[in-house]
């Protein structure tokens, strides 16, 4: 199955460093179309505003953590059949 490289990803991670990490990764993948939020809630209101194609979240956020974010999604019928990757990067 081939993927949509124009499809619009958001990536939420409190850490900078790792929002640009998956953001070069996905560009080396050659997705165009990328969105930043620092934490769940900040996703939320990306959320509202634009439509999204899939989602790639830390499970570690203050204010809202990744699992939150994803019962969420899930709990709004717009949203829950997003691909929602979620991450970690504890040792």
């Amino acid at each position: 199955m081939a993927t949509d490289t124009n499809m619009k990803v958001l990536v939420v991670d409190d850490f900078a460093t790792m929002r640009r990490i998956v953001k070069n990764i996905l560009t080396q993948l050659g997705f165009k179309h990328i969105v930043e939020a620092d934490d769940g809630v900040t996703a939320v209101d990306v959320l509202k505003a634009e439509k999204v194609d899939m989602i790639i979240s830390d499970w570690n956020m203050p204010k809202m953590t990744g699992l939150e974010l994803l019962k969420h999604v899930r709990g709004e019928a717009d949203l829950a059949d997003i691909p929602f990757i979620m991450v970690i990067a504890e040792a």
